[in-house]
């Protein structure tokens, strides 16, 4: 029995390395593939450039994808951030009637197959004529992403001290000023942690994408789909690199945004 605790530890440390090991592999073949000299995509390579990180980041096709995809990124987020927030409020604060039920409606597009999502989108923008459009691709993934603002304002809603907003009025602060200087800093772990995945969500998007945008509307995700149906080449390994990339790197600020969140509510008052 006096094992146990370590013999346990040490199993679920194993079990995790296998399972980082499983997720990872297939990028530990991409890598090397986008870096190879050559045309296609085998292993081994016959050499090693940065030839088609060079066509990625000079080549129209994938700048303006990847540039697309930052500008629909960034919008979705703000819309899905600031509509996500008051939702948690009203929701968290709020006594009416329904309100579970419009929490599960908001928290839909999280449990729904993304083809449905996909259909969806396509038959309700078709009918407002903005198939093909950027803006309907912002709004898609804006819907897509706000339930997950929701969740983690509400987390942090949970524990906040509405005390300190009487507070603030009794000081003659109005509800604006008591929004933005007590209540935004403090849930902000929250509000950052829900915009950082928000951002996640719709920049690696690609089943809504393929189905509402245009030829000149693509983001990234769809021109890495894209170039694996037309043409096989190795800038397709390279796109998909700094695609994970730029997510480890966001994966990797939400989780010292959560860790700083932790260490502020533990620290002693």
């Amino acid at each position: 029995m006096f094992f146990w605790p370590k013999f346990r530890a040490r199993l679920a440390q194993f079990h995790t390395t296998l399972v980082m090991i499983f997720l990872l592999a297939p990028l530990a073949i991409m890598v090397p593939i986008s870096l190879t000299s050559g045309t296609m995509l085998t292993l081994p390579v016959p050499g090693w450039s940065l030839h088609w990180y060079e066509v990625v980041f000079t080549d129209p096709r994938w700048t303006g994808a990847l540039v697309n995809s930052l500008i629909i990124g960034v919008a979705s987020t703000a819309i899905a951030t600031a509509l996500g927030t008051l939702a948690a409020m009203g929701l968290t604060w709020g006594r009416f009637p329904g309100q579970r039920s419009i929490l599960a409606v908001i928290s839909l597009p999280l449990v729904l197959p993304i083809i449905i999502l996909g259909v969806a989108c396509f038959s309700f923008y078709a009918a407002l004529g903005l198939i093909g459009s950027r803006l309907s691709l912002i709004l898609a993934h804006a819907g897509l992403a706000a339930p997950v603002v929701v969740t983690t304002v509400m987390a942090s809603l949970k524990g906040f001290d509405r005390t300190l907003m009487r507070a603030g009025a009794s000081l003659g602060a109005g509800p604006w000023l008591s929004f933005r200087r007590i209540l935004v800093p403090l849930v902000a772990p929250g509000i950052m942690t829900g915009a950082l995945v928000a951002f996640l969500i719709s920049f690696d998007e690609v089943v809504i994408a393929s189905f509402i945008s245009s030829a000149d509307q693509r983001t990234l995700p769809r021109q890495i789909f894209s170039g694996v149906r037309e043409s096989i080449s190795p800038a397709i390994a390279a796109a998909a690199i700094v695609l994970v990339v730029i997510s480890g790197l966001l994966l990797a600020l939400t989780s010292a945004v959560q860790r700083r969140a932790k260490l502020h509510k533990a620290a002693p008052k």
